[in-house]
């Protein structure tokens, strides 16, 4: 693969790179409906990959925060199109290095040593890059070792890269008014967090330490003392990624087996230490030979707070999804619902969001769920183009809910992703046994 000598870091080479991208994706629209008027009948989906490869190829090389956004969008397989979906995906564990030379001015930049200094053997060539840094083996007292850097420049770009998106995302997701800065504080200030790679070392440990007695599931251990702020060392752990192991697996015993453990990994962290790792895409988990799940990365921890929880989890109940007064109130407590809502806003709102609780919360409805159950998944991908064809939705205004929702939404999202690969048949509450 091409490596990168070179990454923007100012705020006018990256805007100008965002532009750039904009106006190619402007030429595809002007050629497709040129060409609509020739065919009539010519669908999307050409459209679609042109934009797809031309925005993901200008934000793979700007890195960071720009290709993290595509890393989520590209879990939300029911509601982009898969062309999107497929060339956003590559963001998760396949996206360009830093060359060779820029790994080693980067290291040096920010321990004071080289890595030759330091290990016994480095692999200054990277094994595995993603969005906000890229993986090197190394080796140390005969221990092999994963040895992660981050990008030049990441940390300091967060706030000027969102400001550039921010109009964009208010258009897609028909945002109003200055309330819907809590949701772009909320991604900025965890972004900022996934930078601090000590941050991301004590949750690790902290990880390690409570979910290291769940049934099939491996962690790396962690060494402070080859770490820094932009650079951490762990365990190099063997294994194939989660989506290369669903793609070939035809033993519905191990799908089951690797799916438990990962449902009970989850809900141990939400429901018992009260955080959890908002970040559950393929690239993130391994399965080793002995068909054991390995979760790396945990830079994106989300803690829930208690006044949050309950009313979020409350409404996994029949009885109170069913009892409209209790389900309104509990919608107000999410912020879902609000005091300025017109009649109309409330009854339409309230319409919604019972349709999509009654759809999402059907996994935890039972002691069992089938996630090979396709069924389910056609009804949240109905349910996403019912939502997006709407044009009543963008007559009214988007901002709803509490900014916790936006990593709840997208652990869950990419959870359920993880167990449909898998077609997984779980036990909803083994994970009460730990």
């Amino acid at each position: 693969m091409k490596t990168i000598d070179y990454i923007p870091t100012s705020k006018i080479e990256r805007a100008t790179k965002l532009v750039q991208t904009g106006a190619k994706v402007g030429v595809n629209y002007i050629k497709h409906y040129a060409e609509k008027m020739v065919n009539s009948d010519l669908t999307r989906d050409k459209l679609n990959e042109n934009n797809a490869e031309d925005i993901y190829d200008g934000l793979k090389s700007l890195k960071g925060s720009a290709l993290k956004v595509a890393q989520m969008l590209s879990m939300d397989k029911n509601f982009l199109p898969q062309a999107y979906v497929e060339k956003f995906s590559l963001s998760q564990f396949s996206v360009p290095p830093l060359s060779a030379p820029l790994v080693l001015k980067t290291f040096k930049t920010n321990f004071g040593k080289t890595p030759y200094e330091i290990f016994d053997e480095f692999n200054a060539n990277s094994v595995n890059a993603a969005s906000i840094g890229q993986v090197h083996l190394a080796v140390k007292d005969g221990k092999k070792l994963a040895v992660k850097i981050q990008y030049p420049g990441v940390a300091n770009s967060i706030s000027s890269d969102l400001a550039l998106v921010k109009p964009i995302a208010i258009r897609m997701f028909n945002l109003q008014g200055k309330d819907s800065d809590k949701y772009f504080k909320e991604v900025e200030d965890k972004l900022i967090e996934e930078t601090n790679y000590l941050l991301e070392l004590k949750q690790s440990e902290q990880v390690v330490a409570a979910c290291s007695k769940i049934e099939n599931i491996l962690f790396p251990n962690y060494y402070p003392e080859f770490s820094s702020e932009k650079i951490i060392t762990m365990d190099w752990m063997t294994g194939i990624h989660l989506s290369e192991f669903t793609a070939k697996n035809t033993n519905q015993e191990v799908g089951d087996k690797i799916g438990q453990a990962l449902w009970d990994f989850y809900m141990y962290q939400i429901h018992v230490l009260r955080k959890v790792h908002a970040d559950p895409h393929p690239g993130n988990f391994l399965v080793d030979d002995q068909n054991q799940l390995i979760a790396l990365d945990f830079g994106c921890m989300k803690q829930i707070p208690e006044d949050f929880y309950v009313p979020y989890f409350e409404l996994i109940n029949k009885n109170i999804i069913t009892d409209q007064a209790l389900f309104n109130q509990k919608l107000f407590e999410l912020e879902i619902l609000r005091p300025d809502d017109s009649p109309a806003e409330i009854e339409y709102f309230t319409e919604m969001f019972h349709d999509l609780l009654s759809l999402f919360t059907k996994p935890f409805q039972g002691e069992t769920f089938d996630f090979a159950d396709e069924t389910f998944f056609e009804s949240i991908a109905k349910l996403g183009e019912r939502f997006s064809n709407d044009t009543n939705l963008k007559k009214m205004n988007g901002n709803r809910g509490s900014k916790h929702f936006i990593y709840m939404n997208r652990t869950f999202f990419g959870l359920y992703n993880l167990m449909f690969d898998l077609k997984a048949k779980i036990s909803v509450n083994n994970y009460l046994k730990y």
